[in-house]
């Protein structure tokens, strides 16, 4: 299996010929439209090397950072199809934050298949699972567990820290990466008041624990470097740093491949 990391939470997947993308962004400039926020910091993203021949998009959730609906299109395969947790109902307050992404998945009449947790698929060479993760909104939020040649990794999203890590690896480990997010943002959004002081995704420290509890081979770590606003999404400095100094003593290498660069597992 091949990995490439492509920016943000973007990882584009290829075995046998054939590939996914996880949380594919490619416009981080649209994910701020409509807000009152300028001069974010914007990651910096690349598109998958298969565009056009994309076998599925994985979304760990529907937030316009990792569910990019005219990415995606660009990406697919005429019937490629998108993957995502299922809704948890409620009202448009409760659902404010997956309203958008879940209209433009449609506007752009891409197939889709709504996973239930712990629910497997096969797509081409590809074994795919829906592990339970925690988002800071409460919005449905999954892992994905992909295996293909033999190789095994997880892409936890933008999960928070919770109690899934022993189950996941139980299943569907051991694992040879694990993709997790490192910056540990803090959160303030108008429609979930009062803020919470804890991190929305895991941070440095976190995330070398929960690479160690889901027993990798290596960490790679993703999601930093980007969309920084005082006060509303708040993240610390030298996240990659941090995250290297949290991991050094672990059992499991750390691989940070460039924007775009290939590993092979």
């Amino acid at each position: 299996m091949r990995v490439r990391w492509l920016g943000w939470a973007g990882v584009e997947l290829e075995a046998q010929g054939e590939s996914l993308v996880i949380d594919l962004l490619g416009r981080p400039e649209g994910v701020l439209e409509g807000t009152e926020l300028s001069g974010v910091p914007l990651p910096k993203v690349v598109p998958p090397r298969t565009e056009g021949h994309v076998l599925a998009g994985l979304c760990t959730h529907l937030h316009r950072d990792h569910t990019d609906a005219g990415a995606l299109s660009r990406a697919l395969a005429p019937g490629g199809m998108v993957m995502h947790p299922e809704p948890f109902g409620g009202d448009d307050h409760e659902n404010l934050w997956t309203l958008k992404a879940d209209a433009e998945l449609t506007t752009h009449h891409l197939p889709r298949r709504c996973m239930r947790l712990w629910e497997s698929a096969t797509v081409g060479p590809f074994t795919i699972a829906a592990v339970p993760a925690v988002d800071t909104l409460g919005d449905p939020q999954v892992s994905w567990a992909v295996e293909a040649d033999g190789k095994r990794v997880i892409h936890l999203g933008d999960t928070m820290y919770h109690g899934y890590w022993w189950r996941a690896a139980h299943r569907y480990g051991p694992f040879d990466a694990v993709l997790t997010p490192i910056n540990g943002p803090t959160v303030c959004f108008p429609h979930c008041q009062p803020p919470s002081p804890y991190p929305s995704a895991l941070d440095a420290r976190q995330a070398a624990v929960a690479a160690r509890l889901l027993g990798a081979r290596a960490a790679i770590p993703m999601h930093y470097d980007g969309f920084h606003a005082d006060g509303f999404y708040t993240t610390q400095p030298d996240e990659l740093a941090r995250f290297l100094d949290a991991a050094t003593g672990e059992p499991y290498e750390v691989l940070t491949p460039g924007l775009g660069e290939e590993l092979t597992l």
